[in-house]
């Protein structure tokens, strides 16, 4: 019996308008593929069908901003259920019946055929000129595009189905072959570093197309990754979930990354210069800044693709479709959420802090009467607040409006190069004045005072372990919601311990409020450097504020982040972080308002913790109903005994690998299997 193809794909019918005017792609059967590589204003629009194929909602427009970014100490999604699931990806329990994991591979394979088809139509393009420079950067365009798929594949999958060769190329039966992740790796390095020195520079293109700033970023991601560990299948057990292992040659790809941040570095293209908030308020308006921290982002087309600033942000309801009173910018899910403890890994005077973790949301007032009413988010998340339609200049969106923001979402940004650079060199040469400068650039935008900046740095580079962690720490507080941290975890082989105190964190916090102990407070203490667990507030005292109000209580008790919509109001929350005495009413903002109180952190029922607490980390850490907390090692469940967390090499690996879908698996004919334990 022959197979047939299992990776078919075309050149979609999209318009794309963006920030930049993207130009309508026309169906490969308009136009013979001739016709189409004949001339360069056809291959620009057969390039824009390249880039609409990686703004569907199944790979980059949602599920990569969502549901495969895995729960960790600062994204989570609360699961309640106690028992298996086919499709709970972020808690690492799912099986290859999943329905998302199909979308995302049928939608990731389908661009990169897209790209494939370009690559050879324009390398066998009669009017192809290596000294062409615009046919080189389109080419080099795909390339980046190709790469970047491939590489997110890989981060997740481990070792996939790989060929640069589009399907005409391949015949018409074929199943594509699975390839090594470190080969997919070197051979998608080498195929930038060939194409990046002929492509243009940010500075004279657009953050909304693949530069060679964004080619040389690119390698040195791929090559971070390369270098780190990932979980490799035992393929003589299919029931083990696999071992974590890093290349014995390691430091080669270490050196890549150093190479190749320094040449974004020493361009000078590229800078921080533009405040931490200012980099998503613009995208969330449209505003691209070429020559700021945005190195490419993913070029979302207004009304009609990407759901940045519908997943992101305050959730805001909606009632028939419309809302009223003072939001003008229609729903919003606000689904992508943030762990409850990760504003407390901050320190309190990171401008960060106070501006990613948003405590409120708009919902339906008292009696229904408005749309738009203020309220306190108090369950096990926080949201996040750097995008949000919310946050754009009033009338961007119609009333019914909800999904498809066009906002752009950074894939790409400097203090990413900043990181992986200082990271590369301490790896190499521990932590020279080079590593330092590179991780006091991404630190100092976050503090006023930088005194206490140079101290930090200083301490910081007392040893290189001690360096590592304050880089990885650093990565935590910049990338909330750009599906970094549980990535950064992994290629360190860190994730298991940190999966077990953010569990750890919710556990305690719920036994507490039952008048019980989980027995490891002292250890969350001291490894988050603070006993914050025994002051969380149980109440919070808060006022609905318009933005206009002057506050007048003490700047150091109060919370209160002025957005910049200026219309909607916000929460003026006087304890967010510890518990206090209810205010004194003369402290109020507005004469004559009293205050108004919220219950946080009641995560107990009947002297039990709630599923949320127990469950969210169900595959591979979980508190069961006799009361026993068990990590789950191939499967098995291996009580967590002591007080303290074990070392990383005595914890069994995470099995964040996702199955190949059963649909592939299917259509293969056995060619390809799932291990990792996915029987």
């Amino acid at each position: 019996m022959k197979i047939k193809r299992i990776l078919i794909s075309g050149l979609a019918v999209v318009l794309l308008s963006s920030c930049s005017d993207f130009l309508t792609v026309e169906s490969p059967s308009s136009y013979s593929e001739d016709f189409v590589y004949s001339q360069k204003t056809e291959i620009s629009r057969a390039l824009n069908g390249v880039y609409a194929s990686i703004l569907v909602d199944n790979l980059y427009g949602d599920l990569y901003q969502r549901t495969f970014v895995m729960n960790s100490d600062v994204d989570l999604i609360p699961y309640t259920s106690n028992t298996a699931s086919h499709n709970a990806y972020a808690r690492f329990d799912c099986d290859d019946q999943g329905g998302e994991i199909n979308k995302f591979w049928v939608a990731a394979y389908k661009a990169i055929e897209d790209a494939n088809r370009f690559i050879y139509g324009v390398e066998h393009s009669p009017i192809f000129n290596k000294t062409d420079e615009e046919l080189m950067q389109m080419l080099g365009e795909a390339k980046c595009l190709r790469a970047m798929v491939y590489h997110d594949l890989v981060v997740m999958f481990g070792d996939v189905p790989f060929t640069f060769e589009a399907a005409a190329q391949l015949g018409d039966n074929y199943v594509i072959p699975i390839k090594d992740r470190n080969e997919i790796q070197d051979l998608l390095i080498e195929d930038l570093k060939a194409i990046a020195p002929n492509m243009a520079s940010t500075s004279s293109a657009t953050v909304e197309r693949a530069s060679k700033e964004f080619a040389w970023s690119l390698i040195a991601r791929i090559a971070l990754t390369a270098g780190g560990y990932s979980l490799h299948p035992n393929k003589d057990d299919a029931s083990s979930y696999g071992t974590m292992q890093r290349p014995s040659d390691y430091t080669k790809y270490y050196e890549i990354v150093r190479e190749y941040t320094d040449k974004v570095i020493t361009t000078g293209t590229h800078s921080l210069g533009t405040s931490f908030s200012d980099v998503f308020v613009k995208e969330s308006n449209f505003e691209l800044v070429n020559s700021g921290d945005p190195i490419f982002e993913i070029p979302f087309a207004k009304e009609s693709t990407g759901q940045v600033g519908y997943l992101q942000g305050p959730t805001s309801t909606s009632n028939e479709g419309a809302t009223l009173g003072k939001n003008v910018w229609g729903a919003s899910s606000g689904s992508a959420r943030l762990n409850a403890f990760y504003r407390y890994l901050f320190n309190e005077n990171d401008k960060r802090r106070d501006f990613v973790n948003g405590l409120w949301y708009y919902g339906n007032g008292a009696n229904n009467a408005t749309q738009d009413s203020c309220m306190i988010r108090a369950d096990y998340t926080v949201h996040n607040n750097k995008w949000s339609k919310l946050w754009s200049n009033a009338g961007q969106f119609v009333n019914t409006s909800s999904g498809s923001t066009g906002i752009n979402f950074p894939y790409m940004r400097y203090a990413d190069v900043l990181l992986m650079n200082a990271e590369a060199i301490n790896e190499l040469e521990g932590p020279t004045a080079l590593a330092q400068n590179s991780l006091r650039l991404v630190h100092a935008r976050a503090f006023d005072d930088q005194a206490a900046v140079a101290e930090f740095i200083s301490n910081a580079s007392t040893s290189k372990e001690i360096f590592l962690k304050a880089v990885l720490d650093e990565r935590k507080w910049e990338f909330a919601g750009e599906n970094s941290r549980w990535r950064d975890l992994v290629r360190t082989n860190l994730y298991g311990q940190e999966v077990v105190y953010s569990f750890l964190r919710y556990l305690s916090t719920a036994m507490s409020n039952a008048g019980s102990y989980s027995g490891f407070e002292d250890d969350i203490a001291q490894h988050d450097g603070s006993y914050y667990l025994d002051e969380l507030p149980e109440y919070m005292y808060y006022h609905v504020l318009p933005q206009g109000v002057a506050w007048k209580v003490e700047s150091n008790k109060v919370y209160g982040y002025p957005y910049p919509n200026r219309t909607m109001d916000i929460l003026y929350i006087y304890n967010p972080y510890k518990q206090t005495s209810q205010p004194a009413t003369a402290l109020t903002a507005v004469d004559g308002k009293t205050w108004l109180t919220a219950t946080l952190y009641q995560w107990s029922t009947d002297s039990q913790p709630t599923n949320q607490c127990r469950y969210s980390y169900y595959g591979y850490i979980r508190y069961t109903e006799s009361g026993n907390i068990v990590l789950i090692n191939n499967g098995v469940e291996t009580p967590l005994e002591g007080n303290s967390v074990p070392e990383v090499s005595s914890l069994p690996p995470v099995r964040y690998i996702l199955p190949f879908p059963n649909a592939a698996l299917q259509r293969s004919g056995g060619a390809y299997k799932n291990y990792y334990g996915y029987k």
